[in-house]
C-alpha cells in the first residue's frame, strides 16, 4: 500500500527525506511533445528555496533540479518524468534530542504511533523538505494549462493581514514574504523578527488565485474540483485549515446576498459576484478559482515546551538547528504547486471523458 502518489491521470510520487541524499519526484501521465528543461522548473523552486532571507531557515540548500528520465531533446516523451535534487546542507546532530523526545505539534509521535520507527533527522519524510518537488512536479502540471495563470500570496502572518486596498500584485514578488501590501511586509519584519528572537514561531494565511479555468472542470460527486483542492493543500505540511471562496463567512451570510448572481453575458453569463471562489457543485463556473489555506506556526522552536520522552516519560524539548520562523511564508510557492497539479489532472479527466469542449 503506497499513500506517495496523488493524482489520477497525471499523477505524481515523491520520494526521499530531509537528511538524507537526495529528494525526488516521478509525474507519469505527462502529455507528449512539451517543451521541458530544468530552466522550466528552476524559477519556482528558487522562490520556495531555504535561506534566501533572514525571515527563513538559514540552510542553504541550492535546490538544483535534475531531469533524469521522460524528455528527449526538450520534449516530453509520454513517459515516466524523474526529477531529483540532491540535499547538500543536512546538520543531522542537531536532531539527538527529537531523538529521544517528541516535538508536540510535529509528527514525530504520531509516526511512531503507526510505524514503531521513524527518522527524526529534520523530521524525516514529514519534513517540510518534501514539498520542493511538489514545486517541482507542479512546474511540470503548469505546462499541461498554460491557459491558466496561477498566482499565490501570504494574506496573513502572525494575525495582522494585509490592506486589501493597498494590493499591489507585482508588489508579491518585491519582497520575501510574498506579500501584495508593501506597507504590510515592514510591519511583518519586526514581526517575524520578534518571533525568531523570543524563539517561537508564527503562522500565517495563504491566498491563491487560478485565472483562465474554463467553466466545465471537475465532477459530481466524487471527483469535485474544490474537494480536490482542499485535500491538496490540506496535504501540505503545516497547514490546518482550507476555505474555498468566501469559505467560512458564507455561513454567516444571507442566501441572497451569497448567491453569485448572474446575467447575459457576450460570451456566457456574467457574473456579479464570485462568493463560491469560482466553483459550483464542484464543477469551474469560469471565473477565477480563488481559495485561502492557513499554515501553523512552526512546531520546531527554541522555546521549551512539555512533552514526553519514547519511554513515556515526562520531559521538555527546545528543538535546536535551522528552522522557518514563520515556514507559511515559503508556502506560497507550494499552495501554487498544488493548485496546478489539481488543475493538470482534472484537464486531463475533463478531455478523456468530455472531449474539448
Amino acid at each position: 500500500m503506497s499513500h506517495n502518489s496523488f493524482g489520477h491521470l497525471f499523477r505524481v510520487t515523491t520520494w526521499g527525506e530531509s537528511h538524507g541524499p537526495a529528494i525526488g519526484a516521478v509525474v507519469d501521465g505527462c502529455p507528449p511533445g512539451l517543451t521541458l528543461s530544468e530552466a522550466d522548473i528552476q524559477p519556482f523552486l528558487d522562490q520556495r528555496r531555504p535561506g534566501t532571507s533572514r525571515f527563513t531557515t538559514q540552510r542553504q540548500e541550492p535546490d538544483q533540479v535534475r531531469i533524469l528520465s521522460g524528455v528527449f531533446e526538450g520534449r516530453t516523451t509520454g513517459t515516466p518524468i524523474a526529477l531529483m535534487i540532491d540535499n547538500v546542507d543536512q546538520r543531522s546532530k542537531d536532531y539527538s534530542d527529537v531523538a529521544k523526545a517528541y516535538r508536540p505539534g510535529h509528527a514525530d509521535y504520531a509516526y511512531d504511533a503507526k510505524y514503531g520507527f521513524r527518522d527524526y533527522r529534520g523530521g524525516g519524510r514529514s519534513s517540510a523538505r518534501e514539498t520542493a518537488m511538489r514545486v517541482a512536479a507542479g512546474a511540470v502540471a503548469r505546462l499541461v494549462i498554460p491557459e491558466v495563470s496561477i498566482r499565490a500570496w501570504v494574506e496573513s502572518i502572525g494575525g495582522d493581514r494585509i490592506d486589501p486596498a493597498n494590493f499591489d500584485r507585482d508588489e508579491i514578488g518585491a519582497n520575501p514574504f510574498f506579500c501584495p501590501d508593501a506597507a504590510a511586509a515592514k510591519r511583518w519584519e519586526a514581526l517575524v523578527d520578534d518571533a525568531r528572537r523570543a524563539g517561537s514561531s508564527l503562522g500565517a494565511v495563504i491566498a491563491c488565485e487560478a485565472v483562465g479555468v474554463p467553466a466545465g472542470w471537475g465532477a459530481p460527486l466524487y471527483a469535485k474540483l474544490d474537494a480536490e483542492l482542499a485535500g491538496a493543500c490540506m496535504g501540505i505540511n503545516a497547514v490546518k485549515g482550507v476555505e474555498i471562496g468566501d469559505g467560512f463567512a458564507a455561513a454567516a451570510a444571507r442566501g441572497e446576498d451569497n448567491a453569485d448572481a448572474m446575467r447575459p453575458g457576450a460570451d456566457g453569463p456574467e457574473f456579479l459576484a464570485n462568493h463560491a471562489g469560482g466553483i459550483a457543485g464542484g464543477i469551474s463556473t469560469g471565473q477565477p478559482i480563488r481559495l485561502r489555506v492557513a499554515f501553523k506556526p512552526t512546531s520546531s522552536i527554541l522555546t521549551p515546551v512539555e512533552t514526553i520522552a519514547r519511554d513515556g516519560t515526562a520531559t521538555e524539548i527546545m528543538t535546536k538547528g535551522r528552522h522557518d520562523p514563520c515556514v507559511g511564508i515559503r508556502g506560497a510557492p507550494v499552495v501554487e504547486a498544488m493548485v496546478a497539479l489539481v488543475l493538470a489532472d482534472q484537464f486531463l479527466r475533463h478531455r478523456g471523458q468530455c472531449g474539448q469542449n
